[in-house]
């Protein structure tokens, strides 16, 4: 592999690292911010939103593991 092409396979995998880290935070964010919204109009609902909200969660870090894991092997060619 020549080193132009090592050179932008770094830089791909430091922009998709980027983007996954932007994306997850964001959309955690928008899970925290609803889920309080919804807790606070209905608080007798804490304990399903609250449920529903860590499943999303976690389905979204699942999501961020995999974009990290595909932009190190990129940076490993």
């Amino acid at each position: 592999m020549s080193e132009w092409a090592l050179a932008l396979a770094y830089l791909a995998a430091g922009i998709g690292a980027g983007f996954v880290t932007f994306g997850a935070g964001f959309g955690i964010g928008k899970i925290a911010a609803a889920a309080m919204d919804g807790t606070a109009r209905q608080p007798e609902a804490g304990g399903a939103i609250r449920i529903t909200m860590i499943i999303a969660a976690a389905m979204i870090e699942g999501v961020a593991l995999f974009g990290a894991v595909v932009c190190f092997l990129l940076a490993s060619k």
